[in-house]
């Protein structure tokens, strides 16, 4: 259980922040820009859902996003180091992933396939989940160069969700513009 009474701790004065495991990393790190990336990318999901109350269906779905985001960051706030843990951390598992497929599906059968490249605009909630798309794009390129240094790891299945998450908020986004029929399309060359 997580317990915060104190905000401040004045620890990260000096540039540095400590991981879920113990070990501090500079806040410049690859690790803690990537669960930096993943918060922001919650952010915004946050800020959607203000804008889907009236679209149960979503907003739930939303909701479980934001919460798998949590576990995202925890799995990357704990790396694995090789050693036994004191205890179980907390990490991204196939059927998160899974669940993301299934939602992508139930969410695209109801849009008609693009004729066109969609741009981030429409409704304030689709608006949002662009935005949040975009940053979960950022994660996982964060942590796919991240995963591939020297010591440091990240999961199949946490890279997995990130990368369907951005496929799911993109299809969100597009059912958020009333099922893709307000959908603002890219006309090439159209302001030349």
């Amino acid at each position: 259980m997580v317990k915060l009474n104190k905000i401040y701790t004045r620890t990260g004065d000096n540039g540095t922040t400590g991981l879920v495991s113990g070990p501090r990393r500079l806040k410049s790190d690859l690790r803690v820009e990537a669960y930096g990336a993943i918060d922001e990318a919650n952010a915004f999901v946050g800020l959607a859902r203000q804008h889907t109350d009236a679209i149960p269906d979503l907003d739930a779905m939303l909701m479980r996003v934001q919460n798998d985001l949590f576990d995202l960051g925890a799995d990357l706030a704990t790396p694995d180091t090789g050693e036994k843990p004191e205890y179980e951390p907390l990490r991204i598992v196939a059927a998160q992933v899974e669940r993301l497929e299934r939602e992508i599906d139930r969410l695209n059968a109801d849009l008609e396939p693009l004729r066109s490249f969609v741009l981030p605009a429409g409704s304030a909630a689709s608006a949002a989940l662009h935005v949040a798309r975009t940053v979960a794009r950022r994660a996982e390129r964060q942590m796919v160069a991240l995963a591939s240094m020297e010591g440091e790891a990240v999961s199949t299945e946490a890279i997995a969700y990130v990368n369907r998450l951005s496929d799911f908020l993109f299809v969100a986004a597009r059912w958020a513009n009333d099922k893709g029929r307000a959908d603002v399309l890219w006309v090439p060359g159209n302001n030349r």
